[in-house]
């Protein structure tokens, strides 16, 4: 079996077929149409399912992971958006492979995934439902079956994996839930033993050096961000989609990086009056963006050379909270024999072993192990985490999230 090839649906089919009616649950673009690319990543074994979400053009793939069980059948992990598309997809691996057998909500957090455990749930009625521990929703915490998710077929995942019909092929283990005064975050790692492949939610990451195939389907968002004015007119190249791609990746880690100001509104006006096109698509020609000479070498250092990391948000937000109970889950999951690590956002599938996983962490401890910082784990330019940092500092202000803890 060889691990991160295989071939990707792009055939052309009924936008119908690229519908998502919900979308005004989580409005994120692009809103009520989203397609959906599958790759086979481990021959006969495991496929991802690509699709993308993000607001003002800052566009990032989101990832479901469907792994054939020995025995034949299916166990779906982070659904995403149950389209025509997505769905015609996947019953092409039952017709081959065997039905959905169980489908794994690995979050607690992430509305951008447990929108779409519910619906995606409902296609496939003889599928067992896994969610992880301390479930919850805003305003009002609401039981499991209000979120849409089936009654009699739904369960919380238990702390003890024999109790679970699939652990013959598969460990997991829970990080949480963490409470967050407002809300809690968990997340469930699996390991599938026979590919030595982790699948993960949002903890790691990796950025690849080129726009992932799904963002490249529609190259708008790329050519958006690649522009330095308003009125600037992008040919669409290689070169200008990496453009874009960098950038975007600078705002999705970062919400605002250091490299970029923002231009007064008189400026911002005035540069759109110049636009060549000023259509709702383009935002009316607005372009509140101006990029510091020197802005590349801010997207490498958070590149890193395609490292595996954990984004800054949960660094400076979510984790740094719960430092004994973060380093104590990826102790757990760094006794795995990893290879290959599938998260749900940005680069997949990442050649990385357990160390890398266990070093990503390193940003919680006072003395990382072995002492050192190394290419895998040395932290990110501190100038870039100025906005997350000024929302820690008001949310502990107001005391709306706990306040964070001492490196371990």
């Amino acid at each position: 079996m060889t691990q991160g090839e295989g071939a990707i649906n792009t055939e052309n089919h009924n936008p119908q077929d690229y519908e998502w009616k919900f979308w005004p649950i989580v409005p994120l673009y692009p809103y009520g149409k989203r397609r959906t690319l599958r790759q086979e990543v481990v021959k006969d074994t495991i496929w991802t399912f690509d699709q993308i979400q993000g607001v003002f053009y800052v566009v990032v793939p989101i990832r479901m992971t469907v792994i054939k069980l020995e025995n034949g059948g299916l166990v779906v992990y982070a659904p995403i958006a149950p389209t025509p598309e997505c769905i015609r997809l996947v019953n092409e691996l039952v017709i081959e492979h065997g039905e959905v057998k169980y489908i794994i909500l690995p979050t607690v957090s992430g509305i951008e995934h447990k929108v779409f455990a519910g619906p995606f749930a409902r296609y496939f009625p003889t599928a067992q439902i896994f969610v992880a521990p301390g479930q919850w929703s805003f305003p009002i915490n609401l039981p499991l079956s209000w979120l849409g998710l089936p009654r009699n077929r739904t369960q919380i995942l238990s702390a003890d994996i024999q109790k679970t019909p699939f652990a013959d092929e598969f460990d997991y283990a829970i990080l949480g839930p963490l409470d967050l005064g407002l809300g809690k975050f968990a997340e469930v790692a699996f390991f599938h033993r026979r590919s030595h492949t982790l699948l993960v939610t949002d903890t790691i990451v990796s950025i690849p050096p080129d726009p992932p195939a799904i963002v490249q389907l529609d190259p708008y968002p790329l050519l958006y961000h690649a522009k330095d004015k308003a009125y600037d007119i992008i040919a669409d190249t290689l070169e200008n989609r990496r453009k874009g791609w960098q950038r975007i990746t600078l705002f999705a880690f970062y919400f605002r990086p250091s490299v970029v100001d923002v231009p007064t509104f008189k400026d911002v006006w005035r540069d759109a009056q110049k636009a060549p096109e000023r259509s709702k698509k383009a935002f009316f020609g607005f372009f509140p963006f101006q990029w510091q000479s020197g802005w590349e070498r801010a997207y490498e250092a958070l590149r890193g050379n395609g490292r595996i990391f954990v984004a800054p948000v949960l660094q400076t937000l979510i984790l740094n909270r719960a430092p004994q109970e973060t380093l104590k889950w990826a102790d757990q999951v760094a006794k795995w024999d990893i290879k290959w690590i599938i998260p749900c956002h940005l680069d997949a599938p990442i050649k990385a072993n357990s160390q890398q996983f266990r070093q990503a962490f390193s940003f919680l401890e006072k003395y990382p192990q072995n002492g050192l910082l190394n290419s895998n784990s040395y932290p990110l330019p501190e100038d870039d985490f100025q906005v997350l940092k000024d929302i820690n500092n008001g949310l502990d202000r107001l005391g709306i999230v706990p306040p964070a803890k001492e490196k371990v």
